[in-house]
């Protein structure tokens, strides 16, 4: 019996994978284990980034998902998923907590730096958003950039988190106009906010659209350094039971709506969340029409 081709959807891109070719693969290479599979197949599929890297990590949730399916038999994991140490709490840094409290002048010039994975500086931003972010923090899957802001003296103010933005978002979409394959292809030129944390210990009026505004001036320039491709766009979702999205609007963010109170894995229409309000904000100009681009 001939089995039905399987199609399926990782990162925006449709698959309708050889499943013959990579239990053959297998086969032939038995000393392979799930990471060399990835790697080969990237190379046969010609699937990379824009930096020209394969993008294994997405072709390993590829294998997941036709092994969870039963198409294909993997290799047992040569070792433990690294994820699981990746999203444990926090090691806690030592770092300066005494309130910091008056005006926006007096903490100039701020510092606003870009964060190494595995830097020392990343292992601070990890304990902060553990230790005061409500939503804490998790390992971060695609492209991202971490950001760590400091006053003039040094001691930290701040953490924004940007990553892979929301697959479908109805105002937001309909705000832009593309449609569905447009979206699926154009989806890596929009970047969602998903952590901006003031820490608790500061109180200064306006140092929160201060930064945002900052950030959006070099966030496209780092992206294009870290990823080789630019941004159009960057969104963020405010939850409303808790805050009222005044930083945004200070610093210009466009608010296009609500959300319908529902998670990117609520499939069965089960979950529910609180609503949240949709903000975005351009990077650069005709960004419609670069988003809505066929090509």
């Amino acid at each position: 019996m001939v089995m039905e081709q399987i199609t399926v959807t990782i990162q925006g891109r449709q698959f309708h994978p050889d499943t013959a070719l990579i239990q053959q693969l297998l086969s032939e290479n038995p000393g392979w284990g799930r990471s060399r599979l990835s790697v080969k197949l990237c190379e046969l599929w010609d699937w990379r980034g824009p930096n020209g890297q394969v993008k294994d990590m997405a072709c390993r949730s590829l294998l997941l998902r036709l092994e969870k399916a039963g198409r294909i038999v993997l290799p047992p994991r040569q070792r433990k998923s690294p994820n699981g140490f990746r999203n444990r709490s926090a090691v806690w840094v030592p770092h300066q907590s005494d309130p910091i409290a008056g005006d926006l002048g007096c903490l100039q010039p701020i510092k606003i730096s870009r964060i190494a994975t595995g830097s020392e500086q990343d292992r601070l931003f990890r304990c902060l958003l553990c230790g005061h972010h409500y939503l804490g923090y998790k390992n971060t899957v695609g492209e991202n950039m971490k950001y760590l802001i400091h006053g003039r003296d040094g001691h930290p103010l701040a953490c924004i988190l940007f990553g892979s933005a929301a697959w479908k978002s109805a105002s937001r979409d309909t705000h832009i106009g593309w449609s569905p394959p447009v979206r699926e292809r154009n989806l890596q030129y929009v970047t969602n906010n998903t952590r901006f944390l003031i820490l608790p210990w500061v109180r200064v009026p306006h140092l929160a659209s201060h930064i945002l505004s900052r950030v959006a001036r070099r966030v496209s320039r780092d992206w294009m350094d870290k990823y080789a491709h630019p941004l159009y766009l960057l969104e963020s979702f405010v939850d409303i039971s808790r805050y009222r999205g005044t930083c945004y609007q200070a610093a210009n963010w466009i608010c296009t709506g609500q959300t319908t109170g529902r998670t990117r894995n609520d499939r069965n229409r089960t979950i529910q969340t609180s609503r949240k309000e949709v903000y975005l904000y351009p990077l650069a100009r005709r960004y419609r029409d670069r988003l809505c681009h066929e090509t």
